[in-house]
């Protein structure tokens, strides 16, 4: 069993060698991408919530 698991072990440390890490640069410009995709879409939501709220309370 602690075979396997070094086993394993070994592979993940091979496989995450494999990985093509993102720069600090491209890391930050995708999360600012994210931040302001979120934002938008926060505001967008609201807007259209309290357009409905408006219309369900003149309806009640």
């Amino acid at each position: 069993m602690i075979a396997r698991a070094l086993e394993f072990l070994a592979e993940v440390k091979a496989e995450v060698g494999k990985v093509t890490w993102p720069t600090r640069r491209e890391a930050l410009g995708g999360t600012v991408v994210v931040v302001i995709v979120v934002l938008l879409m926060a505001t967008f939501l609201g807007i259209i919530d309290a357009i409905l709220s408006k219309i369900v309370q003149s309806i009640i």
